[in-house]
């Protein structure tokens, strides 16, 4: 729950609310899935608690499980309403009792809010809002960004974009994008339409960070600086760049050790084991698994150095998280917010290469005051990310849409 503080300082900062009622479509908000489960929970409590009735539909889809919910019925979290319907197929997240659902109900909400592309959830919500004619906004959660639709199916998902997702963002009254390079990179593809830049809100605060707690549980690590990776295990995330460059870190300081901290597919999964083991490096390399709640805070507590050298990254929660946490961050120029870490002195920016990646990493390693410094950055950078000031400018954009 939110502090009283914080209650009233967004109440003060949101202007009067012609919308009242709005809608959230998402396939999953399944921890599993990572940054956008994250951000929905997230600016639902915020924008609930400036008044407004916020419904959230989604599946009970959680990655490769299902989540543990109610189906069919409203359940209360946080002040907002969240509708939980069956997911039919794990390919495409396809849900019927969701496309009856919203037939039956979009039409009573003011503004639908699509958190999808490339994904069932975001066709009926947008066909019926349309037909209903309720305005709706796209987030496309950077499926449109360069390395997506190339790496990705590529061949389908051309074919879907021309027949569905062109569509979709046509008659869209908004196309959100979490960051100027997701928006950049879109516009080979989205040539019209009204794009926002609004980052995702990310609400660390009241969170203790209990120092040593994580080293507690692997007892190994005493005496030992971490490098830490807590993201999805996914091919897109540069695992492949980090493993290689902390085999060159390793050479010369054996007392770092990895930790990977996430999941993903189990045979991707092998793949980077058998790569640590050929790189040398198996015996500092620890994997963390899926991390959550008080154990991925107590993580980022006793981390010395956060790296994420993504591919591609529409935003990046995980490395404001880190941020929050006081911890410097490398990150990859593919990364959606690198402009604003690099220009507020929070972490080392570099391309998606073996070489750069090391030597960030060693000049961070050897430099205690850099870390220190960049630390700092790194939290007042993060009150641009804040619930309160992420909620204020996303009412702005629902209010001028509606009126």
């Amino acid at each position: 729950m939110f502090s009283a503080a914080f209650e009233r300082s967004l109440v003060r900062c949101l202007k009067p609310v012609p919308v009242h009622k709005i809608l959230h479509v998402i396939p999953s908000v399944g921890p599993q899935r990572g940054g956008p489960s994250v951000m929905v929970r997230t600016i639902a409590r915020a924008l609930a608690q400036s008044g407004m009735e916020i419904h959230v539909a989604t599946t009970d889809d959680n990655g490769p499980d299902r989540s543990c919910v109610i189906l069919g019925t409203p359940q209360m979290e946080d002040g907002a309403t969240f509708w939980y319907f069956p997911r039919q197929t794990r390919f495409y997240i396809f849900s019927w009792p969701l496309t009856r659902w919203l037939a039956q109900h979009v039409r009573e909400f003011d503004l639908v809010h699509i958190h999808a592309l490339f994904s069932y959830a975001a066709l009926p919500a947008a066909l019926l809002a349309h037909r209903a004619g309720v305005p709706y906004i796209v987030r496309p959660l950077g499926t449109l960004n360069r390395w997506g639709i190339k790496n990705r199916r590529p061949w389908l998902k051309k074919l879907s974009f021309r027949l569905i997702e062109s569509r979709i963002l046509k008659s869209a009254a908004a196309i959100h994008f979490t960051s100027g390079q997701e928006c950049t990179e879109a516009a080979a593809l989205v040539t019209d339409g009204r794009a926002e830049i609004i980052p995702n809100p990310l609400d660390a605060s009241p969170h203790s960070w209990p120092l040593g707690a994580f080293r507690a549980r692997f007892p190994h690590l005493e005496g030992r600086r971490i490098i830490l990776f807590l993201s999805r295990i996914d091919e897109k995330k540069g695992l492949d760049l980090l493993l290689a460059a902390f085999a060159h870190v390793q050479q010369q300081c054996p007392d770092t050790v990895l930790v990977l901290a996430g999941s993903g597919d189990p045979d991707f999964v092998a793949t980077l084991r058998v790569r640590a083991a050929a790189l040398g490096i198996s015996s500092s390399v620890l994997w963390a698994g899926f991390l959550i709640g008080e154990q991925k805070w107590a993580a980022l507590a006793d981390a010395d150095i956060f790296a994420l050298p993504s591919y591609s990254e529409n935003f990046g929660n995980a490395i404001v998280e880190a941020m929050a946490a006081g911890l410097p961050v490398v990150i990859s120029d593919q990364v959606g917010i690198h402009t604003e870490i690099a220009e507020a002195r929070a972490g080392a920016v570099v391309p998606c290469s073996v070489d750069r990646l090391a030597q960030q990493l060693l000049d961070l390693l050897a430099d205690g005051g850099l870390r220190s410094s960049m630390g700092q950055n790194g939290r007042r950078l993060c009150r641009r990310y804040s619930p309160d000031a992420v909620g204020a400018r996303m009412l702005d954009l629902y209010n001028e849409i509606s009126t």
